[in-house]
């Protein structure tokens, strides 16, 4: 995962949101915990999903997380929320690659950079399938123009 900061600017993302953060995902550092950025990252991830139409209850063909790896660049301190940013890094045939990063309100270099892997299954075994057209049709709205 590239960590060069110039890769990593704001506008080089196309879904950006507000993550609040709680008092209890402080540590004694006086930072967020480490394992809370998975759950931001987490966060975005699913808004997209649920954007796309994903019915985790009722479709045939779900997505399985298959990775997450998140680089930890600097601490995010006291604030009342997190910039979380989304771009889709590789679209394929049955997966998707999420590229996501996060700030410090009014910050421009990112606190953390990750990826998020979902890989679609067939809800009754598992094995990997084809994204669906019109899920794949709003992932493809969130692939950088210079990708």
């Amino acid at each position: 995962m590239n960590t060069d900061p110039a890769e990593h600017t704001r506008d080089r993302y196309v879904m950006h949101m507000p993550i609040t953060i709680r008092w209890n995902d402080y540590d004694l550092l006086g930072h967020v915990n480490n394992v809370l950025y998975n759950r931001y990252v987490e966060i975005i991830v699913l808004e997209l999903v649920r954007r796309a139409g994903v019915d985790w209850l009722a479709d045939r063909v779900v997505p399985f997380a298959a990775e997450v790896c998140v680089k930890f660049l600097r601490p995010i301190g006291f604030a009342g929320h997190v910039d979380a940013a989304l771009r889709v890094g590789r679209l394929g045939n049955t997966s998707i690659v999420y590229e996501v990063a996060l700030y410090m309100p009014d910050d421009d270099l990112p606190s953390a950079v990750a990826h998020f892997v979902h890989v679609f299954v067939d809800r009754d075994d598992e094995r990997p399938v084809p994204i669906p057209g019109s899920v794949r049709e709003i992932f493809e709205q969130y692939v950088p123009a210079t990708a």
